[in-house]
């Protein structure tokens, strides 16, 4: 059902095309929208009418309404007349509106159509440059129109389950300082203040920390976010996150909430009653079962480690990587029945994923092995093998033997790639937990796994052992896809001292990068915690979307370009004068060198 006309609307619509039904014929119905497909049925038009509710057909004898024979795809008209019944055997039962139709005896155009560049309808594939370059186009196809009432719908879930949990909405500042949040910054130079720059922010974290400090006991904001990063099919440099942080809040707390807003959005979607709470895995545990933190547990294929079954093994390739600290790991591909080359394809695809190779076999009855490798292993190692990934005759075994990160990675990787559904119709939510506190970076150096502001579990462990130290944070997956971070923060200033000193910040560079942060923790501080929902990648994984851009109105291509706008597009020369900012040769926007949108 579509909105409810309202009395502002009677010049030129008294319903909504989703409204009209059987119980509508015989009234009399003003409609009002756009001309999608257009047919002459021996001298009578039939034509779809496209409003923002949905489709309905028209039909109209331009014998009677002359104006009819103008009318063209896409011109926007209002229409008049009385609803009837399709005749016998020509309801349409793919369309909502099917049974019926307006016979129009009345025609106004309202606004003229050139021709469009592409058809506007599902059924049609469209290069999606092209859709982007004229969204406006884009976004009347009934998908496309879905996918934004969708998008309103669950901010409006959101809004009304965590207001009715006390919760303020409280905007955060757009111009803020520079801070490390793990990307690049998009930097706004300042005009009264040349060669100072503003950021666009990454998050609204250190605000809405901020706002526990003030006093603020429940927050949360559907915040605008900037992050200047390399594009996949998830990512933008423009965002949507529900942001939410909770004064004397804990970990728990954090998660009854987010299940009940996710909840709320998932019945409101998609008509599904979920049951919190959500399943927790550990960090170690995701890695060690799945071969990702963001695993996907609609299917089986669990990898389990094999190396205890190799330690007194005679295969050297096996016999080394022991040796060496790695590990032997496997999983169960079922019956695959995958020819010699597909095979060959896994083991290339495993090679550039970082392994040394992939070893593959087929359970066979009797307790034996279809494997140019089994000729190497002992009846206890094959038994093992099948034992421990609980292979039945005809199962594809694979195994990786490396070190333990790309034993994961590579089989994470091919796990997905020969058990992943196509679509989303399942829904399974999980929760990541007990992250390390920092990530080892190249060179030997210390990372934050989140932020810098993320509490520890046991802060001796971190002094201790910063390592293999264990932080308070948390992520929410769904289906394989990360759809936010959240964890308890730091409320003690020297505890985020001794953060930064661990990640090599002194004193003199933290207070030149966050001192104003750090100053306002001195301030009776209480424990908080909270987290942040990537409202773009939720919303594309319940609308059964591959690509965020499905469900944001304006978005950028993958290569950061607005074909709609043309942006990224050079300043006028006058303007940069104003801002104490000269271009280098070679980046100038004259430089025929240079990509334009």
């Amino acid at each position: 059902m579509g909105p409810t006309a309202l009395e502002g609307d009677q010049p030129y619509r008294t319903a909504y095309a989703a409204d009209l039904s059987e119980a509508s014929v015989g009234e009399r119905i003003r409609l009002a929208g756009w001309v999608a497909r257009r047919r002459d049925q021996g001298g009578v038009y039939f034509f779809d009418l496209r409003d923002a509710s949905g489709v309905v057909q028209v039909v109209i004898d331009p014998a009677e309404v002359p104006a009819a024979r103008d009318l063209r795809a896409e011109y926007c008209i209002s229409v008049e007349g009385p609803v009837r019944l399709r005749p016998a055997g020509m309801a349409n039962p793919d369309l909502a509106t099917g049974a019926v139709e307006l016979a129009a005896d009345q025609l106004g155009v309202l606004s003229r159509s050139e021709p469009v560049p592409f058809i506007i309808d599902d059924r049609a594939e469209a290069d999606e440059r092209l859709r982007l370059e004229y969204r406006y186009l884009d976004l009347r196809r009934p998908r496309m129109a879905k996918n934004l009432r969708a998008r309103s719908l669950a901010a409006a879930a959101m809004r009304d389950t965590l207001g009715r949990r006390g919760f303020l909405e409280v905007e955060t500042p757009t111009l803020i300082r520079s801070t490390p949040e793990g990307a690049r910054d998009m930097l706004v130079p300042s005009r009264l203040r040349r060669g100072d720059f503003y950021a666009l922010p990454q998050s609204p974290q250190l605000f809405k920390q901020l706002l526990m400090v003030g006093g603020v006991d429940r927050y949360y904001q559907i915040a605008r976010c900037y992050r200047d990063e390399d594009f996949r099919s998830d990512r933008q440099l423009e965002f949507t996150q529900l942001d939410i942080e909770g004064a004397f809040w804990g970990r728990d707390g954090v998660f009854e909430t987010l299940e009940a807003v996710v909840q709320a959005v998932v019945e409101r979607l998609r008509g599904v009653t979920l049951e919190p709470p959500f399943p927790r895995l550990t960090y170690a545990e995701a890695l060690l079962r799945y071969g990702t933190d963001k695993p996907d547990v609609r299917f089986g294929m669990e990898i389990s480690d094999l190396s205890d079954a190799f330690l007194k093994t005679k295969f050297r390739a096996f016999a080394a990587t022991l040796e060496d600290g790695g590990v032997i790991r496997g999983f169960n591909a079922g019956k695959q029945e995958m020819s010699r080359s597909q095979l060959d394809g896994l083991a290339t695809r495993a090679k550039e994923l970082g392994a040394k190779g992939l070893i593959s076999a087929v359970a066979e009855e009797g307790g034996t092995l279809r494997s140019q490798t089994a000729k190497h292993l002992s009846e206890f190692e094959t038994a093992a093998i099948i034992e421990d990934l609980k292979g039945q005759p005809g199962d594809l075994l694979l195994l990786v033997a490396d070190t333990a990160a790309v034993a994961a990675q590579v089989l994470g990787q091919l796990r997905l790639q020969l058990g992943r559904p196509d679509r989303h119709d399942d829904l399974s939510f999980l929760w990541v937990i007990d992250f390390p506190v920092f990530d080892e970076v190249e060179g030997g150096g210390l990372a934050p796994s989140h932020h810098p502001f993320t509490a520890p579990v046991d802060l001796v462990e971190m002094r201790e052992r910063p390592r293999t130290a264990i932080a308070k944070a948390y992520d929410l997956v769904l289906n394989g896809s990360e759809l936010g971070s959240g964890s308890v923060r730091i409320h003690d200033p020297e505890v985020q001292q001794e953060v930064f000193d661990i990640l090599g910040i002194s004193a003199d560079e933290s207070e030149r990068r966050f001192g104003w942060f750090i100053k306002a923790l001195r301030y009776g501080t209480p424990p908080h915690a909270g987290f942040a929902l990537g409202v773009d990648r939720f919303l594309a994984i319940l609308q059964q979307e591959t690509s965020i851009r499905e469900v944001i109105p304006f978005p950028k291509t993958q290569t950061g370009i607005d074909p709609m706008t043309g942006s990224p597009t050079a300043v006028d020369p006058v303007q940069l004068a104003e801002l104490g900012i000269e271009l280098r040769a070679g980046v100038d926007a004259d430089d025929p060198d240079r990509e334009d949108g």
